[in-house]
């Protein structure tokens, strides 16, 4: 099977990668791609924004199943017109990509179907949002309702950042700021693959999205993550299913636009229960980097059959082990993008213990530079979380640039929870065995 993919970042690079050791699949192909793809796929110089010459070369190529990595491309409907000529792909609609490129709507459906969230309110003036703050308190979350990569949510502390946000938010006419309630509990994600009915979930990963330790800084697209989660056991897994992602799959449906593709729920685990925090539609970056290494089926024969409805009664295989990855960004970011600083080290090797996607870098001559944002995902695996986190930072250690930036607190929430878990198994394990 030929597979292409769409998109040039980390989460591409994962599945590229990933793809190129599916025993379903000959060739990889990315669109535009990135170089540190290319001794695992075909990169192919092509914008996917001009769709004539995009079509005509996937079908000129006999293209099996197209992979929509990022949001863009599907909010715009590029999922619909490969599909008009015939190809298969692993991506929602255009009308189903709503669920992630309109947060507004993400929370009408959910409020009709009774999904969990959080309390919330759509306005589109000043007066109005800064009326419904006061209402409510602080700690506030304000969104963006479109898309915003990853960056478009602000926690609020007191009224005086909130009213800020809000001017910010609200300073372009087309504007419109969702208000949410402040959720407490821990964050976690889940993805699925969904083929417009049936739901096959993976394991559960966490995400850090705050630049700097102890979730500390401004909001950016992700500076790193792990998995499994241990907190995620079968129960509460299968409750998510049940209570969350099975219910709004059936929603879209029922909305004219089945979701076909990967479903991102970004869950938090509250008082009261799992909540919905936000649906994407695609894998995660940086949760892919983590999830994918520990995915033992066949990544391509899961994806067709996603793509042609055909879940029902396929399951899947994970490895035992844990994996983390640090993001490393540039300086500046996400502020700015300060780009062309030299990379140096080895980002090369892809083994058992680590590997190093790439998503902001280009190659000059003989060396890798910078392009910004973030620039490499550095990933580690391991037979404990710890361990995982040990080959990830030993990595780490062996590539800089200047100006580098990333976080040494990956995973900290989880490891005492680990080793709880794991002293009670022991000891289950050895009065069973008695």
């Amino acid at each position: 099977m030929k597979v292409c993919i769409i998109g040039n970042g980390g989460r591409e690079h994962a599945l590229a990668w990933k793809l190129h050791h599916s025993p379903s699949v000959t060739d990889v192909y990315v669109v535009p791609g990135n170089a540190g793809m290319t001794s695992i796929a075909t990169v192919v110089n092509l914008d996917w924004k001009n769709r004539d010459t995009l079509l005509a070369w996937l079908l000129d190529y006999k293209i099996d199943l197209v992979v929509i990595g990022s949001e863009l491309p599907l909010v715009e409907g590029l999922s619909d017109a490969i599909r008009a000529v015939g190809i298969p792909v692993f991506g929602p609609s255009q009308g189903a990509s709503r669920i992630e490129g309109s947060k507004s709507f993400a929370k009408e459906m959910m409020h009709r179907y009774e999904i969990p969230t959080a309390k919330y309110e759509v306005c589109q003036d000043v007066e109005t949002g800064k009326r419904i703050i006061h209402q409510w308190g602080v700690p506030i979350v304000l969104k963006r309702d479109g898309l915003c990569g990853g960056k478009g949510v602000t926690i609020c502390e007191t009224f005086t950042d909130a009213e800020r946000v809000l001017k910010e938010i609200l300073s372009s006419s087309e504007e419109s700021v969702v208000i949410e309630e402040y959720m407490r509990g821990q964050e976690l994600s889940l993805l699925s693959f969904v083929d417009g009915t049936h739901v096959l979930p993976m394991i559960g990963a966490r995400d850090h999205k705050r630049l700097l330790d102890h979730d500390e800084g401004p909001n950016t697209g992700g500076m790193g993550a792990y998995a499994p989660v241990p907190e995620l056991n079968e129960t509460l897994e299968q409750d998510v299913v049940d209570t969350i992602v099975k219910p709004i799959v059936k929603a879209m449906a029922e909305a004219g636009h089945p979701y076909v593709g990967c479903l991102y729920t970004g869950l938090m685990l509250t008082e009261e229960g799992p909540k919905v925090v936000e649906f994407n539609a695609r894998f995660g970056d940086p949760e892919a980097q983590v999830v994918l290494p520990l995915l033992e089926s066949d990544l391509g024969e899961i994806m067709y059959a996603t793509a042609t409805g055909q879940l029902e009664g396929m399951s899947l295989e994970w490895s035992k082990q844990y994996a983390s990855c640090v993001i490393l960004a540039s300086e500046g970011y996400p502020q700015q993008n300060l780009t062309g600083q030299r990379i140096t080290g080895d980002i090369h090797t892809m083994d058992t213990v680590s590997m190093v996607f790439h998503s902001g870098t280009t190659y000059e001559t003989d060396h890798y530079i910078t392009q910004g944002g973030r620039v490499l995902g550095v990933v580690g695996v391991g037979d404990t979380l710890e361990q995982s986190l040990e080959h990830a930072y030993e990595r780490v250690s062996m590539i800089d640039f200047e100006g580098r930036q990333y976080r040494k607190d990956i995973g900290e929430s989880s490891i005492g929870f680990c080793i709880h878990t794991q002293y009670r198994k022991n000891s289950i394990d050895k009065e069973f065995n008695k």
